[in-house]
Formats: C-alpha cells, sequence, structure tokens
C-alpha cells in the first residue's frame, strides 16, 4: 500500500486511536477505552468477561435512566421567534410548519433523544447534517479515528458495516460514480468484498477478517487533507476539506490490503457539531455519566463477587473427623447416601460437619450500600428524585429543598443540552424549513382560514409600510385615505392570487429575515401549569383593556408578550374592533335624562 495515500493514512490513523493520551503527569486517557467501558458497564458486563459467571449488580443503568427523563428536552420546549416585529407572521409560519409537518415526517423527537442518551453516558454528544432535513446522532462508537483533544479540530474516520442492499441504495448520493471521484463502482466494490469473505480462511482454519460476512466494511472520512491523496500529479503540498469513502478488500493469496475510493468530493463546512457534558481539559469527550460511576460499579462487583464465593461455600457440606480412616472406609466422600443410612464412623470418633456460615458477608453488604450511596451522590441521585418516599419524619419543606437542590445540577446541564440544540436549529433545521414553505403549496393549503387572514393581514402591512416610506423619501405626501386604500388593494389581490402568488410573496419576506431560535428550559412537570398562568395573565391584561391592541406599538409589545410565553399570536390576532367596541358600551348615568328615558 503506498504510504502517501489516503488508505495508509486510514489505516494509520486507526492504529495511532488505539494509544491513549497524556492529560497531566499522573494521567491518560483513552477515548476508545473509554467510550468501551462505558458500553459495557452501562449494559451489565465485565471487561474481564462473564465466562465464568460472576455477579454484577448493575447500578450504573438506572441513575443514567434518571438523568435521561431529567435532562431531557422535548419538542414542546423548542420555541421560534423572529426579532423584527413587522415578522412575527413569519415566526408563526416556521412554527407551524415545524409542528406540523416537519416533526412528523422527520421523527426529530427521536433525534433529541439519542443525542441527549449519548450526551450524558458518552460525556458528549456527535451530531452530523446529512442530504435529508433530519440531522443524524453519530454513535461514538464508529469512530475509527479522530483527535482525541478535540474530535472537531482534526480528520474524523467513521467505520460502517453496509449490506450490500444499503450500500448500493448510496448511489443515489453519488457513491460508485467515477465523475465524483469513485475508483470503483458500488457494484465493484460488493464483489470484491464478496471475494474477500470467500477466502477470510486459512488453511489452519483463523479467520483473517473479522467483517460480518454480508456486510461490508466502508470508511467515511472528513477533514483537512493533502491533495496529493486524491491527486496522484499533485505536487503542491496544498490540503483542501474534503469528504471521502474508502473501503477495503484482500484478494486471495495475498495479505496486504488493497484500498478503493466509492466517492470524494470538497466540503465547504463540517457536517458536524459536539456539545460536551461537563468538560475536561485535554480531553474530546466530557465527564460521562457512567464514567462518574466507574469506581462504585467495580467496588461493587468486586463485594458482589466475594459474596457469591462465601455463598457457593456454605452451600457446601464438609464432613470432618479425628479418625483417619474415615475418608478410607467412605472414599465416596459420603456422598449419595441412602436416607437413615448408617455410616461406620471408627471406635469412639465422632463425624462432624464443618461450619461454612458466611460469618463475614454482613461488612461486604455494608460495603455495597455504602457504594450505591456514593453512585447516588455522584450521579446526582438521591431517594427524591429517584421516586424514593422520604424517611419518616422529615419536614416537608427540607424534603422540597433537597429535591430542588438535586434538580439544581440537572437543570444546569439540561440548559446547556438546549443551547446546543438552539444552534442546530439556527444552523441546519430552520434554513431547511424556510426554504420547504416557499416552495411548498400543500402546507399552505392546510392552513386555517383565521391564519391565512393572520398572514395575509401582515404581509398586506408590511407592503403598505414599505410603500409608505418609498413615498416619504422620495418626498410625496400622502394621506391616511391613501394608504388604507392601499392596504386594502393589495389584501384583496392578495387572496385573488391563491397559494401560487402567496409562495411568491414569502420568498421576498423570507428573504434575510432575522430569525432566531430559542429553546425553552422550563421543567416538564411544570409546563402544564406555567401555561395556564401565561394565558390567565393575558387573559386579565385583554380584559382590562382590550382596545391597546389596536394600538400598533402596544399590540407589537402585546406580541412579543405572548411569544416570551410560548404562545403564538396568531391565537389572539382575529380580535376585531367590532369585537373590542362591543365590550366597551357606555354605561347609562343619572346625568343623562335621555338615556334613561330609553331603559
Amino acid at each position: 500500500m503506498n504510504e502517501n495515500s489516503i488508505f495508509s493514512y486510514i489505516k494509520s490513523q486507526e492504529a495511532g486511536y488505539n494509544l491513549p493520551i497524556r492529560l497531566t503527569d499522573a494521567w491518560e486517557w483513552s477515548m476508545k477505552e473509554h467510550i468501551t467501558l462505558t458500553t459495557l458497564y452501562s449494559n451489565s458486563q465485565l471487561k474481564t468477561g462473564k465466562n465464568d459467571y460472576k455477579p454484577v449488580k448493575n447500578i450504573t443503568r438506572p441513575i443514567l435512566n434518571l438523568q435521561h427523563r431529567t435532562e431531557d428536552l422535548e419538542l414542546k420546549d423548542v420555541q421560534i421567534y423572529v426579532d423584527d416585529s413587522d415578522k412575527y407572521h413569519l415566526s408563526f409560519l416556521v412554527k407551524k410548519y415545524h409542528d406540523d409537518v416537519f416533526v412528523r415526517e422527520n421523527d426529530i423527537d427521536t433525534f433529541l433523544d439519542e443525542l441527549n442518551v449519548q450526551r450524558i453516558d458518552m460525556g458528549g454528544g456527535l451530531s452530523k447534517k446529512l442530504n435529508r432535513p433530519r440531522p443524524e446522532v453519530v454513535p461514538l462508537e464508529s469512530i475509527a479515528f479522530c483527535d482525541q483533544t478535540d474530535i472537531l479540530s482534526g480528520p474524523i474516520g467513521i467505520k460502517h458495516f453496509y449490506s450490500p442492499d444499503q450500500l448500493l441504495e448510496m448511489k443515489d448520493v453519488g457513491w460508485g460514480d467515477k465523475s465524483k471521484g469513485a475508483t470503483h463502482t458500488v457494484e465493484e466494490a460488493i464483489a470484491l468484498s464478496r471475494e474477500e469473505k470467500q477466502n477470510d480462511s486459512s488453511s489452519q482454519g483463523t479467520v483473517m477478517n473479522k467483517t460480518p460476512g454480508r456486510y461490508v466494511e466502508v470508511y467515511e472520512v472528513h477533514g483537512n487533507l493533502p491533495k496529493s491523496y486524491f491527486d496522484k500529479n499533485d505536487k503542491s503540498g496544498e490540503y483542501e476539506t474534503r469528504m471521502c469513502i474508502v473501503c477495503f478488500y484482500q484478494t486471495k493469496g495475498s495479505d496486504e490490503k488493497k484500498g478503493i475510493v466509492l466517492y470524494s468530493a470538497i466540503e465547504t463546512e463540517s457536517p458536524f457539531k459536539l456539545i460536551k457534558r461537563d468538560p475536561v481539559y485535554g480531553r474530546a469527550l466530557g465527564f460521562g455519566g457512567a464514567e462518574e460511576l466507574f469506581e462504585p460499579q467495580v467496588w461493587i462487583n468486586y463485594d458482589m463477587i466475594r459474596v457469591q464465593k462465601m455463598l457457593d461455600a456454605a452451600a457446601v457440606t464438609v464432613l470432618t473427623s479425628s479418625d483417619p480412616a474415615i475418608a478410607a472406609r467412605h472414599p465416596s466422600g459420603l456422598k449419595n447416601l441412602k436416607n437413615l443410612e448408617v455410616i461406620d464412623g471408627g471406635q469412639e470418633n465422632d463425624l462432624r460437619q464443618v461450619d461454612t456460615f458466611p460469618r463475614n458477608i454482613a461488612l461486604f453488604e455494608k460495603s455495597v450500600s455504602n457504594w450505591e450511596a456514593h453512585a447516588q451522590q455522584m450521579g446526582a441521585a438521591n431517594d427524591s428524585i429517584m421516586g424514593e418516599p422520604p424517611t419518616a419524619g422529615t419536614p416537608f419543606k427540607l424534603q422540597e429543598l433537597v429535591t430542588a437542590e438535586s434538580h439544581g445540577l440537572h437543570d444546569y446541564r439540561r440548559g446547556q443540552f438546549a443551547k446546543h440544540i438552539e444552534e442546530i436549529y439556527t444552523d441546519w433545521i430552520i434554513p431547511h424549513i424556510q426554504k420547504e414553505i416557499t416552495k411548498g403549496a400543500k402546507f399552505l393549503s392546510e392552513l386555517l382560514l383565521e391564519e391565512l387572514q393572520y398572514v395575509t393581514e401582515s404581509v398586506a402591512i408590511n407592503q403598505t409600510n414599505q410603500m409608505v416610506k418609498d413615498k416619504i423619501l422620495s418626498g410625496e405626501m400622502i394621506t391616511q385615505e391613501e394608504i388604507d386604500a392601499y392596504k386594502q388593494v393589495v389584501t384583496e389581490t392578495f387572496k385573488k392570487k391563491g397559494n401560487k402568488h402567496f409562495i411568491e410573496i414569502l420568498k421576498d419576506e423570507f428573504k434575510n429575515a432575522p430569525l432566531a431560535v430559542k429553546v425553552s428550559v422550563a421543567g416538564k412537570s411544570k409546563n402544564l401549569a406555567q401555561r395556564v398562568d401565561k394565558l390567565v395573565n393575558i387573559f386579565r391584561q385583554v380584559a382590562t383593556n382590550p382596545a391597546i391592541l389596536q394600538i400598533p406599538a402596544m399590540g407589537g409589545l402585546f406580541n412579543q408578550i405572548i411569544e416570551a410565553s410560548g404562545l403564538d399570536p396568531v391565537d389572539f390576532a382575529s380580535i376585531t374592533k367590532e369585537q373590542i367596541a362591543a365590550t366597551q358600551q357606555p354605561v347609562p348615568s343619572p346625568m343623562q335624562p335621555e338615556m334613561m328615558t330609553n331603559v
């Protein structure tokens, strides 16, 4: 294999990934081992294996499950805002499309759950932007190599195992296309892999390739790489950011692995985003939820193994005698005796049972309890947050304070997760939704009548304001009647031309729209009560002075209050002047006799 090639680079980097990095003079850390231990301990597996039936008391999984629930985000926590008060209708449309179409079609809830679990368990979550709307969570177990100090600072290699059918589906995105950097077609890669599978055993029966028989091993590499890796004639020594797909094969009678390229293309930006949980300086991953339980889990397993050995010893009946001839007279060791059978104990010599009762077992059980308590402390999982009832006599206020303190750390971490999701929405999801709205007549046709009226009214106001601004800047005078007439014409024209015209208008509306996404971090258990409180407060404000909504400045402020509460202004936009007037009928007064006559 050429030493100056993408193939040799991948293999050398993969080998280096197995080696630890030095964090301090006394601490070495291996990302690969960290991921392995996290996977083992959270799934009730021992590092040394379980072939000898060693007991495992998994204290890691219950605490991780608790953290998953406590630090989780749901789609109802995602609130979409537009900073410009004149473009609240765009915020409404984006949210409407997000809730009714995008989330349903792309299973975003599952993406959030997977990223949250990986962030907590491993100490970091890695997501990747794809050619489809929904991002994906990259399994850290699939990483073949990366910079162990900072995943995003260097090239990343991800190892996939594709079935032939799955690999054939990748032709739709250009894999195997020689115009896109491929040296072989997908069909050729499958054929070479099958040949290798047929010859993966030597005459001695040793397996040469551990790849599952029906799968093809594929490497996906992203990063800044030498141009010479992909162009043999390049002598510039320059680097370029690329994404390439590589797989390896081995021909019969050869020990050398050969590589083929299925895809290669320039990347303008990184498709990855990383969130760390409790960052550790010098490490690619933070302090994970499983990692903080490594020590308790190891020592609990240690204690449980010794408890099991004591119980095994206690289950064995051992006999002793002062007569050495007893054993000779009973070579079976007194096994398989019949009921009430009499044995020869020798002259004046007794036959006694050896005491094998495990008297020290309580010490190990106490040790297990102590380590469990330590694990709960490390995982911020005290009895109250675990759902255990408080000790009898515990004051309610004290219990409430303890519970609040337990949630404090989880709320902080949840807030960090929310910021990361906001970034994903801002950079990846919202731009996609904007594009889909401006080309989706089907979505627009699903809007309710009052929703269409709200958007139409908002667009008409914006166009009218732009007209007035242009007139003023050109030195022309304009009356309120002309403004109202222009707005009416725009509104009627807008309605008559239907969705096609609607889309054309929205393309201009969405152009350079200052969209900003905010993720709410309100506690789930309080969401319903909080929403009721918000609605009651808004109701009181409107009931006190409903006419205030007709003042443009105050109406804009009111919309800001509504959106900040996580509600939609469109729900309140149908309040008409006539409805407001109906709430403000004059009250008859004794000073007005003509009104009294009509009573």
